[in-house]
């Protein structure tokens, strides 16, 4: 009961002034310390949508986080991207919370390749609720882009919120808006690096670093650290035939230990 009276004063208050829980989300990117800037796998409508135009092979995806030490802060996400032939459609959904304080998005996006580079462009309904507040809702659009520079060299950048929207019914509290811009480096073809800066046009920059190591055929391991606010990161993923599955854990020391699991079926391609 503590707990989730925490969870309910801490979380209204970030409703009050806007502020969204994260919507990073997949095991493999929370591996890597949510790294995921050059990231173009089946995860991108959630992280740096503009991975989704890489994608090339349908797939429905899954993803919960259990946090223990606070109870109602659960994630789960899921998601159905479709390839098509003038580039890729994205449709997922998410949601935190519990009873007592909860949101929701519903996430609409499309990304094509031109060149070298990968772009694109999601739609969000938004939708946050808590107990004695009501519900509030907003729309924003997101927009991100990833350049392969070399064999082994990528960037990525996105924006959230570029619309600057406002919960609808509000006296103009805005949603939050993040910049994020990182460097994907894959030295062989068993170790990937990658490093980004985020930044909250409210707060301080944020520092993440990610490595993820293929030790033993389709068995990976990943590492990852940040900065503003600490944390550390660790995860294993088994990519096998047409299913990936993925399990990360998160420490830090605001929120304790967070445990996510995601499963990634891939469709046959036609």
């Amino acid at each position: 009961m503590k707990n989730r009276f925490f969870v309910f004063i801490f979380l209204s208050a970030k409703l009050l002034n806007a502020q969204s829980t994260s919507t990073l989300i997949g095991a493999r990117a929370a591996g890597l310390g949510y790294t995921s800037s050059t990231f173009d796998d089946e995860w991108s409508i959630f992280n740096n949508i503009g991975g989704l135009g890489k994608i090339k092979q349908a797939s429905a995806n899954f993803a919960y986080e259990a946090r223990p030490g606070l109870t109602g802060a659960n994630r789960l996400a899921a998601s159905y991207l479709s390839p098509t032939k003038i580039g890729t459609l994205g449709v997922g959904i998410f949601r935190f919370g519990d009873d007592v304080y909860s949101e929701h998005l519903i996430s609409f996006g499309y990304g094509n390749t031109i060149g070298n580079t990968s772009l694109g462009v999601k739609a969000n309904y938004i939708q946050y609720r808590a107990e004695n507040f009501g519900t509030h809702n907003a729309l924003s659009l997101d927009f991100g882009g990833i350049t392969k520079i070399t064999e082994q060299i990528s960037i990525g950048a996105y924006i959230t919120n570029l619309t600057q929207s406002k919960l609808i019914g509000t006296d103009g509290e805005r949603l939050p808006t993040k910049l994020v811009a990182g460097i994907g480096f894959k030295p062989t073809d068993k170790v990937f690096l990658a490093t980004e800066i985020e930044k909250d046009l409210d707060y301080q920059s944020t520092w993440k670093t990610g490595l993820e190591y293929n030790f033993y055929k389709k068995i990976f391991f990943r590492t990852g650290l940040n900065l503003n606010p600490n944390a550390a990161f660790f995860g294993l993923g088994l990519h096998k035939k047409n299913l990936k599955v993925d399990y990360a854990i998160r420490y830090g020391q605001l929120i304790g230990s967070a445990h996510q699991i995601s499963a990634s079926y891939l469709f046959a391609k036609k």
